[in-house]
């Protein structure tokens, strides 16, 4: 293999695919948005002409045409050089972090939309990997997460099964409490300022959003619960300032995991597709990433093996389009990292978080049954997208079981029965469209409107960064409330301004 600083071989640009090669590799990203295209194929029997049988075929033809090698692509979101095996993926990542020319990552949704990640920051491995350090270890989890765990189940509605946006408050509670301690529990500020402060696009609401996080857990720091993770790493002999980013790294990737990934793996073990905890969670991560595709912009120009990368290139590293069966690289062993955090270097608070979502199922299990009640699948056929927010669990008391080696006892086993159906609300009003005008008309008044909300947006930012909001609690409720709308004026100023170029062209 020839290196970067091998003389016999110059550095080359990536191969740049073919205008069709383009045109099918855009047809599947845009198909990820589209779960209902897979269905008359399925029906079929035409599984390669399903979204992942196409990546699939693509990702083979592109390996055997280009070598192997990245290959830069142009799609509807962007032009990406795109690494075609996991382990290419990796590598090329790690060598462009150690000649320091990545940007901030940002995720990239099925829609195209770009959202940031939570800053990666060095966690102590030791205290991470605490939970995993043996039997007892382990016992001490399941009892640190038991309270919050019964809470959530004790919540269930009368037919069993959990509400989402109940499990998502108690699971934020238990992460909170492992994460911060007992006294962080009741802290719902600090899980809506970690909210605010990961999703920041741009650096506008994050400098105030990620001020106001480290005064937050600066209340948490000065006298640590030795149960949590805040605990054991003021024993190791941590530096408050130094510990925190990585607590706020770490606290945002536990939520995540614990009421995203563990309802998954929920579904999963219900499904029949999982036999523990452990093996459930993994394949949650790594059927269901949460970061299932994330952009790194090169700041600086590098050489990888033998390709020079330029300043301006994107890196698409995408473990939830690119990382299935397909992959030449194999399945990830350790899919928890990949699936977290955008950080190619690894990262423990993302182990932590996933041994964190273990344990919720574990202590799950351990009380009850999951009983999965939408969507209706099955082992080998299971959803190419879980959305947990949509997931349908019931909770069936262990009690209420069967006993399976009575043969005499034919309770059902499917769990009580309850209304899955979703129903989903249509737009009640329509645009009128307006005649008369040319577009390019409309497109003046489209670009002067984005003018106004990126004006508005910079104001409030502005005045949510007044010291004045920082006596009391109530005032970082409202500095976070002038931080969201601050981002959707943002978010809306850039959509309108895409519409109005659109216009005037």
């Amino acid at each position: 293999m020839t290196t970067a600083d091998s003389p016999a071989t110059a550095a080359r640009c990536p191969a740049t695919a073919w205008p069709l090669e383009n045109a099918v590799f855009s047809a599947a990203m845009v198909a990820q948005r589209l779960p209902w295209t897979d269905a008359p194929a399925r029906a079929l029997g035409l599984d390669a002409l399903t979204r992942d049988g196409v990546t699939r075929w693509l990702l083979a033809h592109l390996r055997r045409t280009r070598s192997g090698r990245p290959v830069k692509l142009s799609t509807p979101y962007g032009s990406f050089l795109v690494p075609l095996t996991s382990g290419d993926t990796e590598e090329l990542l790690t060598r462009a972090d150690e000649a320091g020319a990545l940007g901030p990552a940002s995720g990239l949704t099925a829609g195209g939309q770009r959202y940031g990640l939570s800053p990666h920051a060095p966690l102590d491995r030791e205290a991470a990997a605490a939970p995993a350090a043996g039997p007892e270890a382990q016992e001490a989890l399941d009892a640190l997460l038991a309270e919050d765990v019964d809470r959530a189940i004790a919540a269930r509605r009368g037919d069993g099964t959990l509400e989402w946006h109940e499990w998502h408050r108690g699971m934020l509670r238990l992460s909170r409490r492992v994460v911060a301690g007992a006294g962080a529990v009741e802290d719902t500020l600090l899980s809506e300022v970690i909210a605010v402060a990961t999703t920041a696009a741009g650096d506008r609401p994050y400098e105030a959003g990620s001020a106001a996080l480290r005064r937050r857990l600066e209340l948490h720091l000065a006298e640590p619960d030795p149960a949590s993770l805040t605990g054991r790493l003021m024993v190791r002999g941590a530096d408050p300032d130094a510990a925190a980013p990585a607590l706020a790294h770490t606290l945002a990737l536990v939520s995540e995991a614990a009421a995203g990934t563990a309802l998954q793996a929920l579904a999963l073990l219900a499904a029949g597709a999982a036999v523990s905890p452990r093996d459930a969670v993994t394949e949650a991560l790594r059927r269901y990433p949460p970061v299932a595709a994330s952009v790194y912009p090169v700041r600086a120009p590098f050489v990888w093996e033998d390709l020079a990368i330029r300043a301006g290139t994107e890196i698409l590293r995408a473990p939830g389009w690119l990382g299935g069966p397909g992959d030449a690289g194999g399945p990830d062993p350790d899919p928890g990292p990949a699936a977290l955090c955008g950080n190619p270097a690894g990262c423990a608070a993302a182990r932590f978080a996933a041994l964190v979502a273990e344990g919720v199922v574990r202590v799950v299990t351990a009380r009850v049954r999951p009983v999965l009640i939408a969507p209706r699948c099955t082992a080998d056929r299971l959803p190419d997208t879980l959305d947990p927010r949509t997931v349908l669990v019931a909770l069936q008391d262990i009690h209420d079981l069967a006993d399976p080696a009575d043969p005499t006892d034919r309770k059902d086993h499917r769990g009580r029965s309850g209304d899955g159906r979703v129903t989903v609300g249509t737009a009640t009003a329509v645009p009128v469209s307006a005649y008369g005008y040319a577009p390019a008309s409309y497109g003046a008044l489209a670009h002067a409107s984005a003018e106004r909300l990126e004006r508005h947006a910079e104001s409030l930012t502005a005045c949510a960064g007044n010291s004045g909001w920082n006596a009391d609690e109530a005032g970082e409720r409202f500095r976070m409330v002038l931080l969201g709308h601050a981002e959707r004026c943002a978010k809306a100023a850039a959509g309108v301004r895409r519409a109005a170029e659109r216009l005037t062209d």
